[in-house]
């Protein structure tokens, strides 16, 4: 078996503060588009470092977002629903190629960056949970440091970061779509 050249390698790396973050996105994303994309924006807005995705959804939503898309601060996919959510999703969209967005733990100098890569997320996976894998496509934003000795470390981070992350992709994701 050949392996997956693209595992665990992600294709675009920027901060989220560089003033090219988002056409650097949205370039990236524009590239992998299809008439079939559909947007998965996972997290819960119970815990702020794990908003990203809800909060992204949330802002698609509010600029009446041309693509299907699941996962806002209303209505959000996460931890509990994600299994439950994906079924009705891939059923209602079959031929669909999922776009994941999510909250990810990383090294401390990557707070504040957002990756892109081919292949799918696994939620969760930085705080210790076995969820199902989404995407074919994956965005996420470091939101803070893994840290093996507090797993609930995630509760510490600053909303306005969370913030400015999901605007610079919500933003890259419009800029995408648009002609």
């Amino acid at each position: 078996m050949i392996p997956n050249p693209w595992k665990y390698k992600y294709e675009v790396r920027v901060h989220s503060t560089d003033e090219n973050a988002v056409e650097t996105l949205a370039s990236y994303i524009k590239e992998h588009l299809t008439k079939d994309t559909v947007l998965v924006c996972i997290g819960t807005d119970r815990c702020i470092g794990d908003a990203l995705g809800p909060i992204t959804g949330t802002m698609l939503e509010s600029k009446n977002f041309s693509y299907p898309f699941y996962g806002t601060v209303d209505d959000p996919v996460h931890a509990v629903n994600l299994k439950e959510m994906m079924d009705v999703i891939t059923t209602q969209h079959p031929d669909g190629f999922f776009i994941a967005v999510d909250a990810c733990l990383g090294a401390e100098e990557s707070i504040g960056s957002i990756h892109i890569k081919k292949g799918p997320i696994f939620p969760g996976k930085g705080v210790g949970k076995k969820l199902p894998s989404v995407g074919h496509l994956s965005i996420v934003g470091i939101v803070d440091r893994v840290n093996h000795d507090d797993c609930f470390a995630i509760h510490n981070i600053r909303l306005s970061l969370v913030m400015k992350m999901s605007k610079v992709i919500a933003d890259a994701i419009i800029l995408a779509t648009q002609n």
